[in-house]
């Protein structure tokens, strides 16, 4: 089986680049290994629609980004899989080009959907300034994301081994703008 944890988010907006961030993390802090399965990383930023030929190459997807809640706080952590989404989750407070639920709503209405599980934090939300910062809120609920979707990978019998115990999300937002999807634009 084929899993790929997919980071989305602007890193120009503090909070809102938990995603690539983190999936950035997951793959300077972590090895995976299986006899059955294999893991990939991507760092898809904002690029929502362009990411669905690789989304659907995949037999499961961890998709890192932030989720709106009515009456949530900053901070709070929340996991789901796609097609059981709490109705309290509106996901849609985020910068991205075209919205992650939307993207994964034209791959289901296309029957190429793999499952989905879905690990948001809801972020501070900034104005007009930008700042790679994220509050120290988000980057304690790191902490726990990162937990939730190392669990998740033991629960599919993969086995996770710890590269660099000492890495934080704190230390990989600097170079995190340097990954990412390489793709064609056509140009």
């Amino acid at each position: 089986m084929k899993i790929l944890i997919l980071g989305i988010g602007n890193i120009l907006f503090g909070d809102e680049g938990v995603g690539p961030h983190l999936a950035n993390l997951i793959e300077e802090k972590y090895s995976f290994t299986s006899d059955e399965h294999e893991v990939d990383i991507v760092d898809g930023g904002t690029l929502a629609q362009r990411l669905i030929p690789i989304i659907t190459e995949y037999d499961r997807v961890v998709v890192i980004d932030c989720v709106k809640v009515a009456k949530g706080d900053i901070g709070d952590v929340y996991s789901f899989h796609f097609d059981d989404m709490p109705e309290y989750i509106t996901w849609d407070g985020s910068a991205h080009e075209v919205e992650m639920l939307q993207t994964l709503q034209m791959i289901e209405m296309m029957g190429d959907l793999p499952p989905i599980k879905i690990v948001g934090v809801i972020p501070y939300v900034i104005g007009e300034n930008s700042t790679f910062q994220m509050t120290d809120e988000v980057v304690k609920a790191s902490v726990t994301m990162e937990q939730v979707i190392i669990d998740y990978l033991r629960s599919l019998k993969v086995d996770v081994l710890v590269k660099n115990r000492d890495i934080e999300i704190t230390d990989v937002t600097a170079t995190t703008y340097t990954k990412g999807v390489n793709y064609d634009i056509g140009v």
